[in-house]
């Protein structure tokens, strides 16, 4: 149930809750990582202001008038009481002053995901539907340059200036999600673990992989970007489900 009573933060309301039940969700299928990693989502035209979560809070906590509205061209953010995560600014400031495209990021540590990243070859072949979904559509980062503060941040946001690369495999890191919504961008998140697990574990097997070809590849992942209504549903059950739990995401 959703509480009535006034809110702080109430602009954006329904971006707010959107992305606070994407928080929640993520510390649910253990995508999070203790108090860091950061999803963030812009609310203006140029992308530059943009929603994100608080330094320091766990994803299971998040709730929609926590979420911080910056602005990515404006650093005195930083030295204020309810500072955001300096290496969150480094990596969803760029972000959001550079690829006005990338209008939802989602950032994580996930355990599959990462370990793709750890890999030498950090590619993701299509073996399977899941991983089709991302054939041509990701781009990996081989130049891991410590933790994402502004220069790390601003090297980022130079390699995903392509619209058609919604998903960066952070070599020696973890993955970067982009999207147009958060329904997309959750719904392209949860896919991606699911995908670099499939592989994964495919490869643990030590047996020849079945890959897909380019023709079949695209293909699939086209007829998936184009199946209608897949991530607004899948968001809209995510929270009809925090609801019935009685969550306070929405508050």
């Amino acid at each position: 149930m959703q509480r009535t009573e006034a809110k702080p933060n109430m602009e954006h309301w329904q971006d707010r809750i959107d992305l606070a039940a994407a928080f929640r969700w993520a510390a649910r299928l253990n995508l999070h990582e203790a108090v860091a990693n950061h999803f963030s989502l812009s609310v203006s035209e140029d992308g530059t202001r943009f929603l994100m979560n608080p330094n320091l809070v766990h994803f299971s906590r998040i709730r929609a008038s926590d979420l911080l509205l910056l602005d990515a061209n404006d650093r005195a953010c930083l030295g204020g009481a309810n500072a955001p995560d300096p290496t969150a600014w480094g990596l969803h400031g760029a972000l959001h002053r550079h690829c006005a495209h990338a209008r939802c990021a989602m950032h994580v540590h996930s355990i599959f995901a990462t370990v793709l990243a750890s890999l030498a070859d950090s590619t993701l072949p299509p073996i399977d539907q899941n991983t089709a979904m991302f054939f041509n559509r990701t781009v990996v980062d081989n130049q891991f340059g410590g933790l994402a503060f502004e220069r790390e941040g601003e090297r980022c946001a130079a390699m995903l200036s392509d619209p058609r690369k919604t998903v960066m495999i952070m070599g020696n890191h973890g993955v970067m999600i982009l999207g147009k919504t958060v329904a997309e961008t959750f719904n392209r998140l949860y896919y991606f673990e699911r995908a670099a697990e499939t592989y994964i574990r495919a490869l643990q097997t030590g047996r020849a992989l079945r890959v897909l070809s380019d023709e079949v590849a695209e293909k699939t992942a086209r007829e998936i970007e184009m199946y209608p209504d897949l991530s607004e549903r899948h968001l809209e059950e995510l929270k009809a489900i925090l609801d019935s739990d009685g969550s306070d995401y929405a508050t």
